[in-house]
């Protein structure tokens, strides 16, 4: 059987078919960018530091009120910050007074009385300034055992907010009513919740804040 020829026209144009297919496929794929540079993420925000106002200062159960640049209330959250501090067990400091001491057992206050420490059984803390002047609080007796020293604080309704340390002065927020006994109950009240707050704290210096206002200011007789 003869083969059917081709003719030179044919040829050419199977040639020209197989050309034109070879030019044809899957499109490349775009280069990956590799310089661009990369967005900031939230993390890398830089927070910024919260300011100190208040410059260490020798602490006396007599000081003025405190700068009108110190909060007179704590500061409002959500949720209280954690305070990053261990938790440990240990005995807590509190102050009471000797009537008519004359500075000899402790920092000498008001009337010639003297501050004196005293230490409670070990608590288990991590801030151990709410728990030491918590304890203070709810102490309710004027007569400290058989010491001889006396808390002029045991009818006063007052309670804890909180307490902030900026430097090496602890200002601290209470809430109540003071029920003092005369003229010389107040640098004696004064004193206690200083000192106490200072011990626990390691401050120097002590700023009392009732109901919003300069302790100095709530005891002022004027």
């Amino acid at each position: 059987m003869a083969r059917p020829r081709l003719s030179a026209l044919s040829v050419l144009g199977f040639s020209a078919l197989f050309m034109l297919t070879g030019c044809f496929g899957p499109p490349s794929p775009a280069p990956t960018s590799t310089s661009a540079s990369p967005s900031p993420s939230a993390s890398s925000a830089t927070a910024s530091p919260t300011s100190q106002t208040s410059a260490p200062v020798t602490a006396s159960p007599t000081a003025t009120a405190p700068p009108s640049s110190v909060p007179a209330s704590p500061p409002a959250t959500a949720e209280p910050s954690p305070t990053g501090l261990p938790e440990q067990v240990a005995p807590l400091t509190i102050y009471y007074v000797a009537v008519d001491d004359n500075g000899v057992s402790g920092p000498r206050i008001g009337c010639g009385d003297s501050l004196v420490a005293t230490t409670t059984a070990p608590v288990r803390f991590t801030d151990q300034v709410g728990p030491s002047i918590g304890a203070l609080l709810a102490n309710k007796s004027r007569d400290v055992g058989m010491s001889g020293l006396v808390n002029v604080l045991y009818q006063s309704n007052l309670s804890y907010l909180g307490g902030e340390l900026n430097g090496s002065t602890i200002t601290i927020w209470l809430t109540g009513q003071f029920m003092l006994g005369g003229v010389c109950d107040i640098p004696r009240a004064k004193g206690q919740l200083e000192y106490t707050a200072m011990a626990a704290s390691g401050a120097t210096s002590a700023q009392v804040f009732v109901n919003g206002r300069p302790i100095d200011e709530v005891l002022s007789l004027k």
